[in-house]
């Protein structure tokens, strides 16, 4: 997405064809296998199931697309723009955009977990050893990529600053916070 917007709108690309293979790679396996095993949602059973002829892409799942690919383009192009207006490299800049989406989707993913639920308790952060271990994986990926040497020169990477990559970090909270918001507004609206 950040990669056709940036075409669509004429702007430089705040990460190359290269780096979003590797985030595509690191987050889809990694994350996306670990959700498998996530146990189920608390109250799953009691809420009916979908009609049989309603579309899969309901009204409110569209709405999360919509939102979360919004804030992530947002998080990746104003990290990029953040770091071409602080006179940085552009192969820095675009380190801090690619490790800015895969934090965004790490953040995502905690906040996935329980569509129906509160994503703030005890029992969804500490989650599965399997989410946790993959997180881990996906952070010493990211760590490997931004400061090995030999990587920096495949990927294109440069190493990022203490307080850049806090920065990242709190775009990360910022983000999930909205949406967490979001949903307890929108499950309150739907109680009523």
């Amino acid at each position: 997405m950040t990669i056709i917007v940036a075409l669509l709108l004429g702007l430089s690309l705040p990460i190359t064809p290269v780096q979003i293979l590797w985030i595509n790679m690191i987050t889809a396996i990694t994350l996306g296998i670990a959700l498998a095993f996530e146990p189920t949602e608390e109250n799953t059973m009691l809420r009916p199931p979908r009609k049989r002829n309603e579309s899969l892409l309901s009204g409110g799942l569209l709405w999360h697309i919509l939102l979360v690919a919004s804030l992530f383009l947002a998080g990746v192009f104003s990290m990029y723009e953040y770091a071409i207006m602080k006179g940085y490299s552009e192969v820095l800049a675009r380190t801090i955009a690619m490790n800015t989406l895969v934090v965004l989707e790490i953040f995502h993913l905690f906040f996935i977990r329980n569509m129906y639920g509160t994503s703030l308790n005890r029992k969804s952060v500490l989650g599965t050893r399997v989410v946790w271990g993959a997180i881990i994986v996906v952070t010493v990926g990211q760590f490997a990529i931004t400061y090995s040497p030999w990587l920096q020169t495949i990927f294109q990477t440069q190493a990022i600053g203490l307080f850049d990559g806090v920065l990242i970090v709190t775009v990360g909270v910022i983000m999930f916070c909205i949406i967490e918001i979001e949903k307890q507004i929108r499950l309150k609206v739907l109680k009523k």
